[in-house]
């Protein structure tokens, strides 16, 4: 079985015709970190904490120093060549939108882009994890819901949670759980555990309710899921767990067959799922 090192070799290996399309010649190397140089600037790959991501600079210092991420993907000791050509594809088309046309057209595909997600760095100052950046980190668990993710952004012209997670997310969560396989479930829970830990009230109800709360108070599911969950997360997902199997708990979910129709938020509301729950729990108390 190949190791980590050999995995990431194999990364810069697959990305190396494209970076050499694009004018990038390798001009520094360490361990787990690559940079490559060309006028339009320079690029490095970079591993660490089982997270590989391509970052970009104006020069070698700014790569070093303030870098910009321009991609990023789970990538652990247990990664398999299905992992590695995903990567490379995914590193591969960002570094062609981006070092790849001109600029009038690469401005153009900026504007486009997605809402932008929140970093570790900015929850340390103080920012919360919001639901896109649950989406997006989902996104490199399955990478099977990307092209999802994307349509949901391109439907409403911003990233609509309930959509999301309620159409594509949830199911493969669940999915995942039944298939219950450990490497699998530890990049899964990974993900849940760090934004739930630092989420908006609203991406905490995500996890708890409109995912997790999928589970249907099945003692077995659970029970896989306990083994991973933090222990910030696992109580209110077993409460809320044993909610929606109460007579309180059907009823708000009953409500969730007839939700409003989407329009542009103004302004931060509560979910209709959210509304549901309170009203519920409001009436009938978990026991």
């Amino acid at each position: 079985m190949a190791n980590i090192t050999e995995n990431y070799k194999a990364v810069i290996d697959g990305l190396s015709e494209n970076l050499t399309k694009l004018g990038f010649t390798k001009c520094a190397e360490e361990d787990l970190v690559t940079r490559f140089q060309s006028e339009k600037g320079v690029v490095a790959v970079v591993l660490n904490d089982n997270i590989i991501s391509l970052m970009g600079g104006e020069d070698l210092e700014n790569v070093n120093e303030t870098p910009t991420k321009l991609a990023a993907s789970l990538f652990e000791e247990t990664a398999d060549a299905k992992d590695i050509k995903y990567v490379v594809n995914e590193f591969a088309d960002t570094l062609q939108a981006k070092y790849g046309q001109k600029k009038a057209v690469q401005k153009k595909a900026q504007s486009n882009k997605g809402p932008q997600t929140v970093s570790k760095a900015q929850v340390k100052n103080g920012s919360f994890y919001d639901p896109n950046t649950l989406a997006s980190k989902l996104c490199l668990v399955f990478p099977e819901l990307r092209e999802a993710y994307k349509a949901t952004l391109a439907e409403y012209g911003e990233f609509y949670a309930e959509d999301f997670f309620q159409n594509h997310g949830t199911e493969r969560v669940i999915a995942a759980i039944k298939e219950n396989n450990p490497a699998t479930m530890k990049k899964l829970f990974q993900v849940l555990n760090e934004i739930y830990e630092d989420g908006t009230n609203e991406t905490q109800s995500v996890i708890a309710v409109t995912i997790l709360g999928e589970l249907n108070n099945d003692q077995i599911l659970l029970a896989r899921c306990v083994d991973y969950m933090s222990t910030t997360m696992a109580p209110p997902v077993i409460e809320v767990n044993k909610y929606l199997a109460s007579m309180g708990g059907k009823k708000a979910k009953k409500k969730l067959l007839n939700p409003p129709a989407y329009k542009p938020k103004k302004k931060k509301k509560q979910s209709a799922f959210m509304r549901a729950m309170s009203e519920g729990m409001a009436q009938t108390p978990i026991q």
